[in-house]
């Protein structure tokens, strides 16, 4: 009688044999490192739709299509009024609304604008987890997809894009791109090492779980806002 155990053994290296064949690969050594180095390096992208001439119209879009709410602005020193415009159209419960929603935090790089002219009670930390309004840059923003490209670090913490209800992402026009692949390449050209974390944010926190009904807000913010300067 012959054992399982080699069988299994003997129909494998038949499997893997035929696939080495395929690719072209001899014996059991795998692929040479300068090979793949060289590969990697390359970088070829696959085939992909035509990128639009005007990126940032496309982005403000999709965006839109993922359920983000959007406004362009003329300057950076904008910011403060527009969100504050923004906060005062929401119809939030009232339970929420007692809860001062004006508060908020946000990333360092945004400490100097005038919070307190706007009306609003904005801190430069990272969130504790009952903020109930996140504001953060990006590193990028796809145009193909209407998706907020953010990676980790002490300047920018993530957790402000996760765990308030409302997230205001502010996107410089200069960094929209067209696709992913374009999106990658920011990653490591902004980066000497790739990032503990990247996150890609295409609208809302969203599930469809449930008897295929749409939530919003079920594993992050219930609304994400987009302010588009400069």
């Amino acid at each position: 009688m012959s054992n399982p155990l080699d069988d299994n053994a003997a129909a494998r290296d038949a499997i893997l044999a035929r696939v080495r064949a395929a690719l072209a690969h001899q014996g059991k050594q795998p692929q040479p490192a300068a090979v793949r180095d060289a590969r990697i390096a390359r970088r070829t992208h696959g085939p992909r739709p035509a990128a639009p001439d005007d990126l940032v119209t496309r982005f403000l879009e999709r965006a839109t299509d993922m359920a983000s709410t959007v406004e362009r602005l003329p300057s950076r020193a904008g910011i403060p009024a527009s969100v504050a415009r923004y906060l005062d159209a929401l119809e939030l419960p009232a339970a929420i609304a007692a809860q001062k929603s004006h508060r908020g935090v946000c990333w360092p790089e945004f400490a100097d604008l005038d919070w307190g002219g706007a009306g609003l009670e904005i801190e430069a930390r990272p969130t504790t987890g009952d903020d109930r309004l996140g504001i953060t840059g990006c590193l990028c923003a796809i145009a193909e997809t209407g998706t907020i490209v953010v990676t980790s670090s002490a300047a920018t913490p993530t957790a402000t894009t996760l765990l308030p209800d409302t997230h205001i992402v502010v996107v410089r026009e200069g960094d929209v791109v067209a696709g992913m692949e374009d999106a990658f390449e920011r990653v490591r050209v902004r980066h000497d090492h790739m990032p503990r974390a990247i996150n890609m944010i295409s609208g809302p926190s969203r599930t469809g779980d449930i008897e295929q009904t749409i939530v919003l807000g079920a594993h992050g913010p219930f609304r994400v806002h987009v302010l588009l300067v400069p």
